[in-house]
């Protein structure tokens, strides 16, 4: 801190001679005469901050300014940004290096002091000075049009979007208003348009990814990804087989065909009533199916709106939620057998209720997961099964070469495991012997298998197995009180005798990790609950939530904005018209003729639109899927599914290898939020005036 004091003094002499005022504790830089435009490019501020146990010196300094240049030639570990120089390492002074070109955080104090993966924008102070220009910025990205609700960072590197640089700066008005423009180099030469593609990752929640010290990974659905319907059809087979031969179902039931595009996740099964469900985020339920047959608008609202006092929360045991793919495997057999149920013919289905039938479905898919009816296939022919993609091991590389510890946490088992991951190391079907020395181990710290999430992440008294990788026997170990008994770089210790482990908990997680704080973790994974709300609800882990289905889903919307655009302008028109109704209530006579025809006609308008509403909408969602509609989207509301993304995922990307496309110093930034009377009154075609 000393050796920062006496910088900070070199530099005030510095800017002293650059003609300008400065203050050591907070100071504005501005010159003592110039032009205003200059003034306004010149306007900076450093500071020297102690906070906790980290030391930031920083400079919001104009690239234009000598004063900008000379910090970034000679100041050790500078950081050269559209925002300034920002020294972010307090650390050797005896050396000057030129600055990096582009955004790099490094770690204070060695190993003794950690960063926030949470302080995205808070490492670098900026102090206000009050300036009218300053003051005018109407949002970071220079949002003008009021939709400030969704997610803004992207990722992708294609170089299309590098080469659609055009003349016009795409921010040039925001520059101008907020004196920018003349001094941004790289900002001023961004496309106009911004190329977005489904190997973006999208943001909900703030994230540094150079504040994560551990980044770990599924494997089902997220670092194996699995060919559809052919995988499905394991399981969907395999049950269908058991509840013949073993529970002694009817013979037809071997007839049943699959059919995964019928499904989407986020849907609610209601295993009392035999009845599929979509909810939007107030637990309304928009659609509803009882087995493959449509339940009516009004049977729907009886079942689930209309009982007094009795509304459902979703929340209780007879109501299971579609949060991973798995389960569209479960959906289809249970809805195959909730309608011959209902055809009356089988005396056997007439004595079960669709509660015990959903959980002998539940049982024989679960089976087929762990008597070999799935995974011994997968391994005989795993390119038949399981996508390969090339850059996976190097996405992991590169976490490993940034310092980052890579961890595996699966609920499945060390064989099928090994089988897996050999195979889309090798990019083929391997010999025993190369498959015994699992050379894709290399780029893990820890391995977990039979993990039992989501029961690892809550139960601390989950016991913790050593898996011998030669033959997948278990050995028992102490946990955590093996490791302190091991003494100092205990942890180091006890991985050092081997790193694959079944079972355990979180503790044994991240004491072997070395990680203090839950916001050290991102832990990416396929499952909405077991991967990423228990994990990001209970431990406080920053969170990534594969979601394959954005593919479609971005695609989809791209052509279809234009109706959902018209349909958004539409239901303003009515809000506005039933607003326009009560202001001619207000002013005009009471059962005057003017009044009623006036509001006669509102009403016939009202009709009429929401009857092209009805046909636009019917089109906007069924162009998603013919039954479900828009996966994110359950009416005009968020659906179930879109709140607990929000809410749980901090980022979420269509395949865990996006994260390997962007730089671990990468920092992802949300949109700000706006309630609906913020919303109303950021539309242009909006103003405010003070009530009476």
């Amino acid at each position: 801190f000393v050796k920062q004091q006496q910088l900070v003094q070199q530099y005030a002499s510095f800017y002293s001679r650059q003609n300008c005022n400065f203050s050591q504790s907070r100071s504005q830089i501005r010159p003592r005469s110039r032009s205003q435009s200059t003034h306004n490019s010149l306007n900076s501020t450093m500071k020297i901050s102690l906070g906790g146990r980290r030391l930031l010196a920083t400079a919001i300094i104009p690239t234009c300014s000598s004063a900008f240049q000379h910090l970034a030639t000679h100041l050790n570990n500078a950081v050269i940004s559209s925002r300034g120089v920002t020294v972010t390492r307090h650390g050797d002074l005896k050396s000057f290096t030129p600055a990096k070109q582009y955004s790099c955080v490094s770690r204070l104090f060695g190993e003794s002091d950690k960063l926030s993966s949470y302080e995205v924008d808070t490492d670098t102070e900026i102090v206000l000075n009050g300036s009218e220009e300053i003051s005018s910025v109407n949002g970071e990205h220079g949002d003008t049009n009021g939709s400030t609700n969704g997610p803004i960072n992207g990722s992708s590197s294609s170089s299309s979007q590098r080469q659609a640089i055009t003349s016009a700066p795409k921010y040039q008005s925001l520059l101008d208003k907020v004196g920018l423009s003349s001094s941004l180099k790289q900002a001023t030469k961004l496309p106009h348009m911004r190329t977005l593609t489904s190997n973006d990752i999208f943001c909900n929640r703030e994230l540094k990814l150079s504040g994560v010290r551990a980044i770990g990974f599924d494997m089902d659905y997220t670092l194996a990804q699995y060919q559809q319907p052919a995988f499905d059809k394991l399981a969907f087979d395999g049950a269908k087989e058991k509840l013949v031969n073993v529970l002694g179902y009817p013979a037809e039931v071997l007839d049943f065909e699959y059919d995964h595009e019928f499904w989407v996740r986020g849907l609610i099964i209601d295993t009392q009533r035999g009845n599929f469900l979509k909810i939007d985020r107030h637990k309304y339920v928009r659609v509803a199916y009882h087995g493959f047959e449509a339940i009516d608008s009004s049977t729907r609202k009886f079942l689930y709106s209309r009982s007094f006092n009795k509304i459902p929360s979703f929340s209780e045991k007879s109501f299971v939620n579609m949060d991973t793919l798995f389960q569209h495997v479960d959906a289809h057999l249970f809805a195959h057998l909730i309608n011959l149920k209902d055809k009356g013919d089988s005396e056997f289905l007439d004595m079960k209720t669709y509660d015990e039938i959903y959980k002998q479905v539940r049982e024989c898919v679960d089976l087929c997961h762990r008597d070999g009816v799935i995974k011994d296939e997968v391994a005989r022919n795993p390119d038949k099964y399981i996508v390969l993609d090339d850059a996976l091991f190097p996405m992991l590389q590169s976490f490993r070469d940034a310092g980052i510890k890579v961890f595996l946490l699966t609920n499945s088992y060390w064989e099928y495991t090994s089988v897996a991951m050999n195979y889309l190391y090798h990019k083929r079907k391997v010999d025993d012997q190369l498959k015994n020395k699992n050379d894709w181990m290399d780029l893990f710290d820890l391995v977990v298998v039979g993990s039992c999430k989501p029961a690892y992440l809550v139960d601390p008294y989950l016991n913790l197995f050593r898996v011998k990788p030669e033959d997948g026997s278990l050995l028992n170990t102490d946990g955590l009180f093996e490791i302190e008994a091991l003494g100092e770089d205990g942890a180091e210790k006890f991985l050092n005798k081997g790193k694959v482990f079944q079972g355990g908990n979180w503790m044994h997680l991240q004491k072997m990790l070395g990680t203090e704080a839950g916001e050290e973790i991102l832990y990416v994974g396929d499952h909405l609950f077991a991967d990423v709300l228990r994990s990001k609800r209970t431990l406080g882990w920053r969170t990534g939530l594969i979601v394959p289905e954005i593919v479609k889903e971005m695609e989809v919307f791209s052509n279809e904005k234009e109706v959902l655009q018209q349909i958004t302008d539409l239901r303003k028109l009515r809000d506005e018209l039933e607003a326009y109704a009560d202001l001619l209530k207000r002013e005009m006579p009471t059962h005057s003729q003017d009044l009623d025809q006036m509001l006669a006609e509102i009403e016939a308008d009202d009709q009429l639109i929401k009857n092209k509403l009805i046909t636009l909408t019917t089109r906007y969602h069924t162009a998603f899927h013919p039954i479900w509609g828009q996966m994110f989207l359950s009416g005009y509301q968020d659906s179930r599914f879109a709140f607990y993304v929000q809410n749980y995922a901090c980022v979420y990307t269509s395949k865990a290898t996006n994260l390997g496309l962007v730089s671990t110093n990468r920092s992802f930034r949300t949109s700000g939020e706006m309630l609906p009377h913020d919303k109303i009154l950021a539309d242009p075609t909006s103003y405010f005036t003070k009530s009476d």
